[in-house]
C-alpha cells in the first residue's frame, strides 16, 4: 500500500521535511520513496511547497495518507474531514482509594474478627 509520509532532511536540530510517496513496507528512514510531493519546514513557515494536484491525485488513486499528513492537509484546505488525533491517549488520573473504615457508616456495628489461631514453632 502507497502512503503519503514525511521524511527527515535537513541538519542536526534544524528538521525540515519532505512530504514523500512511499510504500509503506519501507521505514522512514530508508531514504527509499516513489516521488516527493513537496517540502515543508515547520520552523519557517515561509519556506514551504505542497503540489497540490499531485497529491490529490495519489490519493484518488488509493495512497493513505499518514495522520501527521492527513491532519496538515486539512489545515492547508487541500482535503476535508475531521483530524485525527495524533498524540498518545493519556490514561484519566486514579482516585486514591478511601480506607474501608471510613467508607462504612459511623453507626453501623463493628465487625469482630475471630482469634487467629497461633502456630507452635516445630523443633
Amino acid at each position: 500500500m502507497l502512503k503519503i509520509r514525511l521524511q527527515r532532511v535537513g541538519r542536526k536540530n534544524n528538521p525540515s521535511f519532505r512530504f514523500v510517496l512511499t510504500d509503506s513496507k519501507n521505514s522512514t528512514k530508508s531514504g527509499k520513496y516513489l516521488e516527493v510531493l513537496g517540502h515543508h519546514d515547520f520552523r519557517n513557515e515561509f519556506d514551504n511547497h505542497i503540489d497540490v494536484e499531485k497529491v490529490k491525485y495519489w490519493l484518488s488513486q488509493g495512497a493513505k495518507a499518514t495522520p501527521t499528513v492527513h491532519n496538515f492537509l486539512i489545515e492547508k484546505k487541500i482535503i476535508t474531514g475531521k483530524k485525527i488525533n495524533v498524540l498518545p491517549r493519556k490514561s484519566p488520573p486514579k482516585k486514591e482509594e478511601a480506607p474501608a473504615d471510613a467508607a462504612k457508616p459511623a453507626d453501623a456495628p463493628k465487625e469482630e474478627k475471630a482469634p487467629e489461631a497461633k502456630e507452635t514453632p516445630k523443633a
